[in-house]
C-alpha cells in the first residue's frame, strides 16, 4: 500500500508541475513580476504538500511561527535542517514571506521544474566555482533581503540521514552578517516519514520547530553558525529522540 501511495503522489507532482510551469512562464511572458510568479510556484508547492497529507498520510506539526521576524521588509536568513525533499516543498508553503533558495545551477536543466525555478527570483550557483558562487550569494542575497524576501539555506549542504549530523557550513551566517539581518534556525524531522533518497514514504507527523531569531550584528560567521548548529541539533534530539541513541 505504501508503494502504491508513493507512486500516486509522484504522479500528482509530475502531472501538476506541467500546467503550473506553463502558468509561471505565461505570467513572465505577460510581464508579471517576481511576486506574481512566486505566488504560482507557491501554490504548486502547497498542492504537493496537501497531496502528501491526503495520499501519503504525512501531516505537519509546526511550533514557533510566532518567532518569525515581523514586518513586510524585515529580512531574515532561514537555516534549516535538511533530511529530505519534503522541507524544500514545505517551507515556501508555510512561510509568510517570499523565500529565495540558494541552489545548484544543474537544477535549471530539469524539465518543467527547472524552468519554473529559473523564472523565479532565486540564487543559482556553480558549485565548481566556489569563490565566485559565494560572491553571487552575497550580492543577490543582500538585494533580496533588502526588499523583504527571506533567503533559505541548508547549512549542512545536502540531505542528512535521520539521526545523523552533517558539517555545518558558515555561508548562511556570513550572508546574514553582511546583510545585517538575523538568522532563524529551524529543525525538521522529515526523515521519519520521507527518508532521503527513498522512494517509498510512510504516514506520520513531520515536526517543524522554528527557533527565535538570532541577531547577527557584531558576530563572527563560525561562532554564529556554532550557535545555530547547537540549537538545531539539540532540538532534533528533543523532537525525534528515537533517532538518537547515544
Amino acid at each position: 500500500m505504501a508503494l502504491i501511495r508513493s507512486v500516486l503522489h509522484l504522479l500528482v507532482m509530475i502531472v501538476t508541475v506541467i500546467p503550473y510551469t506553463c502558468a509561471i512562464l505565461l505570467v513572465r511572458l505577460l510581464g508579471g513580476g517576481p511576486a506574481a510568479r512566486y505566488r504560482v510556484a507557491r501554490a504548486w508547492l502547497a498542492l504537493c504538500i496537501d497531496a502528501a497529507r491526503v495520499l501519503l498520510g504525512i501531516r505537519t506539526r509546526i511550533a514557533g511561527m510566532e518567532h518569525l521576524p515581523q514586518g513586510e521588509t524585515q529580512g531574515a536568513v532561514l537555516l534549516v535542517k535538511h533530511q529530505s525533499t519534503y522541507e524544500t516543498f514545505l517551507m515556501p508553503a508555510i512561510m509568510p514571506h517570499p523565500l529565495a533558495y540558494v541552489f545548484k545551477k544543474e537544477l535549471l536543466s530539469v524539465p518543467f521544474f527547472g524552468w519554473s525555478i529559473g523564472s523565479l527570483d532565486m540564487i543559482h550557483i556553480d558549485r565548481g566555482q566556489r569563490a565566485r558562487a559565494f560572491v553571487k550569494v552575497l550580492q543577490q542575497g543582500r538585494r533580496l533581503l533588502a526588499k523583504g524576501t527571506w533567503v533559505i539555506m541548508f547549512p549542512e549542504g545536502t540531505r542528512i540521514a535521520r539521526g545523523e549530523k552533517g558539517q555545518y557550513k558558515s555561508g548562511g551566517t556570513r550572508l546574514a552578517i553582511e546583510a545585517g539581518v538575523p538568522v532563524v534556525p529551524i529543525a525538521v524531522t522529515s526523515a521519519k516519514v520521507w527518508p532521503r533518497k527513498a522512494f517509498i514514504k510512510r504516514p506520520g507527523v513531520v515536526d517543524v520547530s522554528i527557533g527565535r531569531p538570532i541577531p547577527s550584528e557584531g558576530r563572527k560567521p563560525d561562532e554564529l553558525m556554532d550557535e545555530v548548529e547547537a540549537w538545531i541539533e539539540a532540538e532534533m534530539r528533543r523532537l525525534d529522540p528515537e533517532a538518537y541513541r547515544d
